[in-house]
């Protein structure tokens, strides 16, 4: 035994002594070939003495030696020592209180039988407990509200919105027709043209780009790549958010797009005149056919 590890030799001294119901300095001193320690040696007797009564129901447990040892309540191993044994269907081991209590004094005869443990409290045998601990995040029971999202049904809200926006156009466009004259101009004159002679004012931008560049310029290659880059903005910007703070590319390029159109349709209703050339509509006055006529 004396060429077996430190660690090794002391927990086989620990299950003999526990085994045998002896101390347990006086196993190691055994099994190290020393003799027992005086204080081990004066306690062996009362414990071989202890150990007849307690052949009956097994080993005897120190529950106070093994709370202050594990750190756990006296009340839990007693519970715990019960459930095994009705678990395994054995005797209930005998504690180190109980005998001490039941053990006779000197001259006098031995109890018929050692009392059983004192009475613990618990549930009744046969009642099964659970005892489950759950951690739960708090993030799991808390926020169970419905997180806005950027999307609205189309039935109510869209259609309610754009039938309210139809009626306000409609009551708008009576009343502008109830107030205010709209005359048809006269029929063409082929020999009496106006002077300048302006496109509609939706395409009055096309017709401003006339005076910068070649017709092939300002009427065929300009207004189709501008299609085209209109087509190609899905394509260049493609984040699926809605909020218009993640769409930044889209609005700037639409945003160009837009000015570009605006100044160039303001320049050609109110900044050409006769032939065409740049004048002040503050000055000169404005040179479109049906601004004069409302005007009038």
């Amino acid at each position: 035994m004396a060429q077996l590890p430190e660690n090794l030799l002391r927990r086989s001294a620990e299950a003999r002594a526990k085994a045998d119901g002896r101390p347990f300095e006086v196993v190691m001193a055994e099994m190290k070939g020393e003799a027992p320690p005086a204080g081990a040696a004066a306690a062996a007797p009362a414990a071989a003495a202890a150990a007849p009564v307690a052949a009956a129901g097994g080993p005897v447990r120190d529950l106070d030696a093994e709370s202050a040892k594990f750190g756990v309540r006296r009340t839990l191993l007693e519970r715990g020592m019960f459930a095994r044994a009705r678990k395994d269907g054995t005797a209930v081991p005998a504690m180190a209180g109980a005998v001490a209590a039941a053990a006779p004094a000197a001259g006098q005869a031995a109890p018929a039988a050692v009392g059983g443990p004192p009475p613990v409290s618990g549930p009744p045998p046969g009642v099964r407990t659970q005892r489950l601990l759950t951690v739960v995040k708090a993030g799991a029971i808390q926020g169970t509200t419905r997180e806005p999202q950027d999307k609205v049904n189309v039935w109510p809200h869209l259609l309610a919105i754009e039938f309210v926006a139809l009626l306000v156009m409609l009551a708008l466009l009576t009343l502008m027709s109830a107030f205010i004259d709209a005359p048809l101009l006269e029929f063409a004159n082929f020999n009496e043209q106006p002077n300048p002679s302006k496109a509609p004012w939706y395409f009055l931008g096309l017709q401003e780009l006339l005076a910068y560049f070649d017709p092939q310029v300002a009427g065929v290659l300009l207004p189709t790549f501008g299609m085209i880059a209109l087509m190609f903005i899905p394509y260049v910007d493609r984040n699926p958010s809605v909020r218009p703070s993640d769409r930044k590319l889209a609005i700037a390029i639409f945003t160009v797009f837009f000015m570009a159109s605006s100044i160039l349709t303001i320049f050609g209703s109110f900044f050409r005149g006769p032939g065409f050339n740049f004048v002040f509509p503050w000055r000169d006055g404005i040179f479109f056919d049906d601004l004069k006529t409302l005007l009038e």
